[in-house]
Formats: C-alpha cells, structure tokens, sequence
C-alpha cells in the first residue's frame, strides 16, 4: 500500500543560519535513499519542514513493502574463469559461493570489451521498517555540520540534543531506532505558546496539528507570513524595510509562530552614521530598521517575536532597553574615531601586518597610491588625487567603528574624511574602492574612484599569484576570483580604455619596486581572469561558441569584448559563415605545421588564377578590415571578411598548397598566412566550426 511518510527529529534550538539548508539537505537525502531502494513512486513529492527545534519531511507515494527485485552480480571473465577442462577456476568457485549460486545458474554476458558470468539473484522485497530508520541515520551523518555534539551519558552525536522521533507511514508508526530514540507518533508544539504532548494520528495531521500548537511547520511559508507581517506592519508607519534578506531567513529560523511588534529608539543616535545603526540593529539584535521613502533611517524598527500576546508592551520594552546600549557603543565608537583624527592614523599603517611575503598595510597603502596614479593617468584624471585615495584607502581599518563591524570598511572612511574637510569626491572615492563587493553590486563610479578600485584588487591578484597563494578548489581564502570578476565588471561594464595585460604589469611592478620577489604572474593570472570572464559571459547568456572564439585570442581590452561578442553573433546569421570557419579552421592547422617565418606573398610567384584571384581579394580587404577593427567597428570588419568566401573556396578547390618547390609552396603559405590573420582580426571564426 502506497501513503505518505511522515519523519519529524525534535530537537533542541538549532543553528538559526543553517537551519534552511540542514533542513532540505536532510530531505534531499531521505528521498534519495527511498527512491534508490524503490520505495517511491513516480510522481512521489517530498516537502521539507523546518523550525527552530524540529527537522522534518514528508514524501507522497510511499510503499510499505519494495517490489521483488532481480539482482545481477559481475563475475569473473570467461578466460579466467575456466580451466583448460572448461572446469570452474578458483576464483569463478569463490564467486559462486559468495552469490550463493551453482554453475548453472551462471549467465554469460559481454559488455563490447569481454565476456563474463553473472549470477542473477531474486531478491524479495522488504518492509519499510527494514529500511526506513537507517536511512534517517545515514542521511543525518551526512548534514553539512562544522561540528557536532553528545549529549547526556549517551555516545550518540547530533548539531544539537535530540529528544523525539516520529516515523509514519500513513496512520502507522514504523518502527525503529535513531540516535538513541524509538519511533512514536509524539511531537511537542510551541514552547510557550502550547502544552502537552501531540499525538499525530497520521500523516495527513501532522501541518494543521503543529499549526494548532502555534508552529507553523514550513520554513518558506513561515518565512512568507514573517515578511507579509513586516510589510504590513512598516507600511502602517509609512516606512519601509532595510532590504536583508539573510537576516530575514536567520529570524525565520528563530521563530515557530512569528509576531512583528514595532520599537523606537531615541532620536538624537540618528546623528551616527545610519550604516551604523543599521548594521549594529540587524547584527547583534535581528531587528528590522525603518527608512523613510528617500532611504533615510528612521528612529523606529520592526522586531520579530516568538510570542503572541493580548499587551505586547513589555517585549517591545524590553527589546528598547536592550538596543539603546548597542546604539551608544556605536555612538562612542564614531566620536572617539573622530576625535583621534583620520588622516593622522595613515602612519600606523606601517604596523600593522598584511601579509608576511607583501609587507604592511603601509606598504601596500604606497602601492595602492602608485598603481592608482598609473591608471588615473591613462584615463585623462588628476594622478595626483588618485594617488592620495590609495593612500587613504586603508585607513580605516584602524578605527575603532571598522574594528567593531568590519563590514562598515571603506564606508566610515567616507564619513571620516568628510568629517575632517575632504571633498564628497574624494571621499566617495574612498568608500568605492572596494566595489564590486558582490555579484550585482554597483561599480564604483568616476575615474578616480574606478583607479582606485581596480588599483586594490590588481594588487591583490598579482601580489598573491606572484607569491604561490592562488585559489583551489573551493578555497579562496583572499578572495582573488572575487577580485578577478570585480577588475573585469569594471573594465567592461564602465566602460574603461584599458589594456588588462598593462594593468597587471604595472601592479607587478608597484610591487617589485617595494623589492618583493614574485614569480612569473603575467600569463597565468590573464588565463585566470579570462576563465572568470568565460563563466561570467555564459551567464549573460551567450553561447560557447560566440565565447570561444572571442576568448581564444586572450583580449586584453576587455572593454572591448562585448562588442566583439555581439559581431560575432552577427556574423554567424550570415550564409558564408560556416564555411569561412571551417576554411579559417584548415588554414591554421596547415600553418602549424609550416615555418615559423613565411614569407610575404609576391605576386610574381602566383602560378593559378584561383591563388591570384585570392591574392587579390585579400589585398582589397586588408585595408577596409584594419580600419574597421580599429574604429571598433567589428560587425562591419566580419561582414567584409564575409566577402571572401567565393575566393577561398575556389583557392582550396583548385591550389595544392604543399607543391614540391620549395619557393611556390612559401609563397602560397604566406599568401595563407595573410588571409588567416585578417579572419582572426575580431574573432577565432574557427571555433564557429560545426
């Protein structure tokens, strides 16, 4: 009989930031498990349930018994499996022994390479219990969890203690054992909110039951009536929510029956910087702070409670009694920083360590400042500014408000040096730095900004790949394909006119003159950051192809990439196009295996119309294609490209390129040699190549 199974672990309070993903990472494996023991159907469904104390799911479609199975075991191969009396070996007598098997209940089988036994065993099929409560085992072994704990005098170890277990098919509890707990159909309901025990007399109980216990079992739709409430709740006060949705999962996983009670503070702490208030409300309280319609902070915040009650005065209170001590350390914070003065702390940069083969952070302060100069320079702004904003970048590091909340870095810079007289462009410029921070974050704005960021994050990737320190697997402890993706966003998106390539010598080179010793960077940082910029282009979209032939000539203007991109696209609509890449594709596996140095084609040399004809189109094109490649026009420079087809169809019908004479066959090599660097003057068209 097919029905649903229900699995509910209890628990005490589980880890609020991980909750969501322990909760469908536990449900995935459990369904995997019954799927691979054909427990469930086609069409079976497994939902996840999560709160604060309780891991659970259900899945549709559950049989209570497997089907009959028919297993195949390998044996050995025939050539070793017989003796030269066509007699059993030792080792195909093991393996008849060992499948519980006589010799002629073996199969012969071929799987193209030999031919082997096989000993095909019924096996009957077994109950849900045989299973069910092993599964639930294993798949808790397998939860992401940095670190577990025991519990009483037991040996048994979880995330957290563990006090029940439910396990049912239907209306029946399937017996079995986890952790150290029996199976029953017992759960307990809101820790204030309900009493006694709940008994789910089946499956189909089990939402409406918890619900009445004051618990709403699903994460996603408590995490929908916790943001329902908060909207409702800010739009009553005429405000709106700081967006955040970390945090909003974080509460989600705190709460069992969520109630948004509204709090205020007083309004002389709206003085401190609003990225303090919020940070210090969202970080260390999980509150919702309020904004007014222009994004200024308001002096009211949204609180997320686990308790419904007739007079809520008391947990509003008590929530306003606890922020104010939080907002005054913020408020101490930004007065002593002010008061010690910013600009003066730059000289205890040199104290402190960034990393022990690249010097201080006033070491790299003065490379920042260098590189920053650079790259200024080339964009027509003043080198001298830009220069002073790598010096400053890092400032902040030493405050006492970045000390506390790391993540207000280059933010509170901005409010320091405006404090102290700087202007709102220098000062933004600092704050904007460190853009990208993200995916999706906005790029920093301006040249002198732009400089600076793209100075921090060159000097970065060529500091740490100079050193050895590159990224593997899935560790990136200094963040360097973050800092890739950030260089490239900005160079593209910007756009900027610079040469990556130049870029990252000149941030080599910042650091060599502070007399650090890097290995060769150059090459294989540029293959790194094109690899981030292969992935980053797949997801706008683009196909493989397009990408590839882009990419295959490793472009150091990456402002100009897109461009090429979308000619490329163009080009492939046209009806010459897959021929002149399978012909560019030829062309260059023939000059791979000439000479380094061909000569240039003499026309004194051509012997046959078709390489004349050819000789001469090329001739024509080459002009129109330069100037078009050089005013960036590439659709335009592929569409000339385009044209000839006809020519170099007719060439490869009628010219054998590898003639004897050693004369003859240089020339029409050159004459190649010619024809390939004009159809790969945008792009790789070979890559285009069915």
């Amino acid at each position: 009989m097919n029905d649903t199974v229900l699995i509910e672990l209890r628990s005490e309070e589980l880890p609020p930031k991980s909750l969501r993903q322990l909760s469908e990472a536990f449900a995935d494996s459990v369904f995997a498990a019954l799927k691979a023991q054909q427990f469930t159907a086609d069409d079976s469904v497994c939902t996840p349930y999560a709160t604060p104390r309780r891991l659970a799911l259900s899945i549709t479609g559950v049989a209570a018994h497997q089907p009959d199975r028919i297993l195949e075991r390998k044996g050995p191969a025939l050539g070793s499996a017989l003796d030269a009396t066509g007699k059993p070996t030792p080792a195909l007598a093991g393996f008849m022994r060992s499948a519980g098997v006589s010799f002629e209940q073996l199969h012969k089988t071929a799987d193209g390479k030999s031919e082997y036994f096989v000993a095909r065993i019924e096996k009957k099929g077994e109950t849900l219990a045989a299973y069910l409560a092993e599964i639930v085992a294993q798949a808790l072994k397998k939860l992401p969890i940095p670190k577990v704990m025991r519990w009483g005098d037991s040996e048994h170890q979880f995330v957290r203690p563990v006090h029940s277990l439910i396990l049912l098919h239907g209306e029946h509890v399937v017996a079995g054992e986890v952790l150290g707990l029996r199976s029953d159909r017992l759960t307990l309901g809101h820790r204030f909110l309900s009493t006694g025990e709940i008994r789910i007399g089946s499956t189909a109980e089990y939402v409406d039951k918890l619900a009445a216990g004051k618990v709403i079992a699903s994460f996603a739709e408590r995490r929908a009536a916790v943001a329902a409430q908060l909207d409702a709740a800010a739009k009553r006060l005429d405000a709106r929510i700081n967006p955040a949705d970390g945090l909003l999962d974080e509460v989600t996983a705190l709460v069992e029956w969520p109630v948004v009670y509204a709090g205020q503070f007083e309004a002389e702490y709206l003085e401190v910087p609003q990225e303090c208030l919020i940070l210090t409300m969202q970080q260390n309280q999980k509150y919702f702070p309020l904004l007014d319609a222009s994004g200024k902070l308001l002096n009211r915040f949204l609180i997320v409670s686990n308790m419904q009650v007739d007079d809520p005065g008391a947990i509003i209170s008590g929530n306003e009694r606890v922020v104010r001590p939080r907002l005054a350390d913020a408020r101490f914070f930004y007065d002593q920083d002010r008061k010690n003065g910013f600009t003066t702390r730059a000289m205890r940069l040199g104290a402190v360590v960034y990393h022990n083969k690249l010097g201080s952070l006033g070491d790299r302060a003065q490379r920042l400042g260098r590189i920053a100069r650079n790259i200024a320079e080339k964009l027509g702004a003043d080198g001298n500014i830009a220069e002073s904003v790598g010096l400053l970048a890092k400032v902040d590091l030493l405050t006492d408000m970045v000390g506390e909340f790391p993540e207000l870095q280059g933010i509170m810079g901005r409010y320091y040096l405006l404090h102290e007289g700087n202007s709102p462009e220098f000062a933004d410029a600092v704050e904007q730095h460190y853009r990208p921070r993200f995916a999706g974050d906005a790029l920093p704005q301006g040249s002198i900004a732009c400089a600076a960021a793209l100075a921090d994050k060159l000097d970065a990737l060529v500091g740490f790949f100079g050193i050895g320190q590159l990224p593997t697997g899935d560790k990136d402890p200094f963040g360097l394909r973050r800092a890739a993706l950030g260089v490239l966003r900005i160079l593209m998106e910007t756009p900027l006119p610079l040469d990556l390539a130049e870029l990252i010598e000149t941030a080599a080179q910042a650091l060599q003159a502070q007399g650090i010793q890097l290995e060769p960077v150059s090459q294989p940082l540029l293959v790194f950051m094109l690899d981030r910029l292969r992935g980053t282009l797949r997801e706008a979209g683009y196909s493989i192809d397009v990408i590839e032939a882009v990419l295959a000539q490793q472009p150091t203007r990456i402002d100009r990439v897109t461009a090429r991109l979308a000619a490329v696209r163009e080009f492939q609509q046209l009806p010459e196009s897959l021929a002149l890449a399978a012909a560019n594709k030829r062309i260059g596996n023939i000059l791979k295996k000439a000479d380094a140095k061909l000569p240039e084609a003499d026309v004194a040399l051509l012997e046959e119309d078709a390489e004349k004809a050819l000789f001469e189109r090329v001739r024509l094109i080459a002009p129109l294609v330069t100037s078009h490649v050089a005013n960036e026009d590439y659709a335009e420079a592929l569409k000339v490209l385009a044209s000839v087809r006809a020519e170099v169809d007719r060439f490869f019908a009628e010219v054998m390129v590898n003639v004897p004479d050693p004369t003859l066959r240089g020339n029409r090599l050159g004459l190649l040699k010619a024809l390939f660097e004009q159809l790969n003057a945008v792009a790789d068209i070979a890559k285009l190549a069915v």
